[in-house]
């Protein structure tokens, strides 16, 4: 046998080897949590009956108001599992049962790992879809109808687009940042404006809409990028929107690895309604803004052949160029 059929039997050995061994760890995972045909089939019915949710999802928007500064206490806006938030859910079970393809992410994400970001590798397979809000839970926030239309939005590290698509409707123009490749062509594909994550501050548009959603734990200078964003605002009537991840633990992405940002954010508190009336009172304020409303989400991603989705607790901030 030569040394080129050698590597290839290896190679091959290699393949079938690690696809038991996912199949294995599925197995046991199904076990685990029942991961059953007629599981999924209670827990879309579950999903379909929005006043028969269980105990899980309802915390995803628990709030103790009595928690929170007198100040943000009544800027709260409280919100529940709606549709589209099940839809998207529903999306992503069926999706985590697709077992070939799954085996398929799983392998090419074990192989491109060392080489691409994890942002990269969910472009270049187009997976790991995120949600935020919801149209309707988005028009509540910025308290305005379904027909409210504005000149401009800009989208800071937009992924591909899906949650830039929930607020586009009601904006002639989007623009959009994102530093990933791929992440950048679904954006092309979806005809918004593309600029660069240094290009944006300087080109003198002002935008009606920013939003920046679960991005300052991820990036490498969030006081910069608050004062940026304040700068780059409609005067007056000009708002942000920014989701930040609670408990607040920033770290940046670079080349597959996870790093501590340049510049230290420090957000106080030991619960999610401390770290809430923290921001707005100390760290959004330091840097010109007020907050005109908040409120609670979970922040989804689309699961894999392990899990079917993934959740984190999410604030969802309205926040406004402060007069002082």
């Amino acid at each position: 046998m030569c040394h080129l059929q050698l590597r290839t039997l290896l190679f091959v050995a290699w393949v079938v080897g690690y696809v038991a061994f996912l199949l294995s760890v599925r197995r046991m995972w199904m076990e685990k949590y029942v991961r059953s045909p007629l599981a999924r089939s209670l827990f879309t019915n579950m999903a379909r009956e929005s006043d028969a949710t269980g105990p899980e999802t309802q915390e995803w928007y628990r709030c103790s108001p009595d928690l929170l500064g007198d100040v943000v206490r009544p800027l709260f806006l409280q919100n529940r599992l709606d549709s589209d938030t099940q839809d998207f859910l529903r999306r992503s079970v069926e999706k985590s049962g697709w077992l070939f393809t799954q085996l398929y992410h799983s392998f090419l994400s074990t192989v491109l790992s060392p080489l691409v970001s994890r942002t990269s590798i969910n472009g270049l397979l187009g997976r790991g879809a995120m949600f935020v809000f919801s149209g309707k839970q988005f028009q509540k926030l910025l308290r305005v109808d379904p027909e409210w239309r504005a000149e401009r939005l800009l989208d800071l590290g937009a992924g591909d687009g899906g949650v830039t698509a929930v607020m586009a409707a009601h904006f002639r123009e989007v623009y959009t940042t994102e530093v990933s490749p791929p992440m950048k062509w679904h954006l092309q594909r979806r005809n918004y404006k593309l600029l660069g994550v240094d290009e944006w501050q300087r080109t003198g548009l002002q935008y009606d809409l920013i939003s920046c959603l679960n991005l300052l734990d991820r990036c490498d200078a969030p006081l910069d990028l608050l004062r940026d964003m304040r700068r780059s605002l409609v005067p007056g009537t000009g708002r942000v929107v920014l989701a930040a991840v609670l408990p607040f633990q920033p770290y940046v992405e670079i080349g597959g690895r996870w790093q501590r940002p340049k510049e230290r954010l420090r957000v106080k508190g030991a619960t999610w309604e401390e770290q809430v009336t923290n921001l707005s009172a100390e760290v959004f304020r330091a840097a010109g803004f007020e907050v005109e409303a908040v409120t609670r989400l979970p922040y989804l991603c689309e699961g894999d052949m392990y899990q079917d989705y993934y959740v984190l607790d999410d604030a969802v901030f309205v926040l406004k160029a402060s007069e002082e």
